[in-house]
């Protein structure tokens, strides 16, 4: 007996795309317009990455350059590797996928469930660094027989995936109603390819992407944020800055805020990626009118942020959230207001110059860390320590010249300005000296003698 008759898909990739919309009710209530999202997440691999994805990988079969048995290389931040791996199990490829060390844990494990290799490189460093996974990638693809590269950051068929489907889709399902157009942008396959067809339909529909502060497309530098897989460092062939009309910046303390809103408020498990595009439709609505009709494309759900995103102690630990009693950020009010708010020393800074610092500004421990303030998390990579520098010159001759990349120890403990006093001395039973974040970013170190000095000026 055959299917054919009967409502039963013949392969999980028949289930791509046709997701559906709903209104953001409670929270578009402030508003004049009606703010509606379309569920990315409803997808079988979870996110809107699965349509680039069969539409690259159909189109190398197409041109005979991905035939089965080949390998699969590419770097993702986890949902396009999702997208290829769903397909690769259909077709027969082996998938080895190089993600950043900002990729949150469960997305790895995904990956490797669905039968990939997964190569994780650091992401606090250049596009053309050999250690990031632009450069990890191409070598890998050099290193493996038969390997393919989708190259989604450059591969003509994302955006045009977007601009067959999701496009579509919006423009049926609001019956031509649709005036603005909001979504975030890492390859910017979504924006280019679905805003294009909104707009051949309707010249007037604004595209608008939410995009993280530091991001190229809002003018940044490209440095590291928290919020991951929109942003980029770099300008990719997909991304059409012409059909984009409003880049909108948000920080990630708003997005990761209001992944949480609309989580509680909707029932709609969102991430923190989610959560930049509804920031910045809210932020575009409060000009709007009732004849406006604004549509948010979110990309994947929250369950792949439980351990960062949704993790209470992450969040707190990362400067987001505080708890109740008296917090870090008390134990800071009181500190010398002249003193500055991070001492910190560059990898490329010698031992000898982090000893004359910390003799400078009469400390012990300094943090190492690669930029500008105000530093971004993943920009921190070590800290150097006076004992540790004793201890060291006394073994090795010439420890002084070494550079701090070569000679450094560990980052130190992180603790979020909201963390509670409490807390923050168990952790100083581990270490002399913590770092403090607020909002995401290295705000200060604090030391035991912080706390002493606190508490013996509230007895006076």
């Amino acid at each position: 007996m055959g299917l054919e008759d009967l409502e039963i898909k013949e392969s999980v990739l028949d289930l791509i795309g046709n997701t559906p919309m709903v209104r953001l009710a409670r929270i578009d209530k402030e508003f004049s317009c009606p703010i509606v999202v379309k569920l990315e997440s409803l997808n079988p691999g979870g996110s809107s990455k699965d349509r680039p994805a069969l539409t690259m990988i159909e189109a190398a079969e197409a041109e005979g350059i991905l035939k089965p048995g080949d390998t699969i290389v590419e770097p993702t931040s986890g949902n396009t590797g999702v997208g290829l791996a769903i397909v690769a199990a259909q077709r027969g490829y082996r998938c080895i996928f190089v993600v950043t060390d900002k990729v949150g844990k469960e997305k790895v494990d995904l990956l490797r469930a669905y039968g990939a290799e997964v190569v994780v490189c650091p992401v606090a460093v250049a596009p053309e660094d050999p250690r990031s996974y632009y450069s990890t990638a191409e070598r890998i693809m050099q290193e493996t027989p038969n390997a393919f590269r989708p190259n989604q950051y450059h591969n003509p068929n994302n955006p045009r995936s977007h601009y067959e489907t999701t496009g579509p889709e919006i423009w049926e399902q609001t019956k031509g109603r649709i005036t603005h157009f909001v979504a975030g942008a890492g390859t910017g396959g979504t924006t280019s390819g679905a805003g294009r067809y909104l707009k051949e339909k309707n010249p007037d529909v604004c595209v608008v992407v939410g995009d993280p502060e530091n991001s190229l497309y809002s003018g940044g530098s490209g440095r590291p944020y928290l919020v991951e897989g929109v942003g980029e460092d770099f300008w990719p062939d997909t991304y059409d800055p012409d059909i984009v009309d409003v880049v909108i910046p948000i920080s990630d303390a708003e997005s990761f805020a209001m992944a949480h809103r609309v989580t509680r408020q909707e029932g709609l498990l969102i991430g923190g990626s989610g959560g930049t595009a509804i920031a910045a439709a809210c932020e575009l609505a409060k000009n709007l009118t009732e004849e406006d009709l604004v549509v948010v494309v979110i990309p994947d759900s929250g369950r792949g942020y439980l351990s960062t995103v949704f993790n209470n102690q992450w969040m707190s630990t990362m400067g987001f959230s505080a708890e109740e009693g008296k917090t870090v950020s008390d134990l800071l009010v009181g500190r010398d207001t002249n003193a500055p708010e991070l001492v910190y020393l560059q990898p490329t800074q010698s031992v000898q110059e982090a000893a004359a610092v910390m003799e400078n500004h009469d400390i012990s421990q300094i943090p190492i860390a690669k930029g500008e303030m105000p530093l971004a998390a993943a920009e921190v990579v070590g800290s150097i320590s006076k004992s540790w520098i004793e201890a060291q010159t006394h073994e090795e001759n010439g420890f002084l010249d070494a550079s701090l990349e070569e000679a450094m120890e560990p980052a130190l403990p992180a603790v979020g300005v909201g963390t509670p006093i409490d807390l923050v001395m168990e952790i100083f039973e581990e270490s002399p000296a913590l770092l403090v974040f607020d909002d995401g970013r290295p705000k200060t170190v604090i030391t035991r003698a912080d706390i002493v000095e606190n508490l013996s000026g509230e007895g006076e």
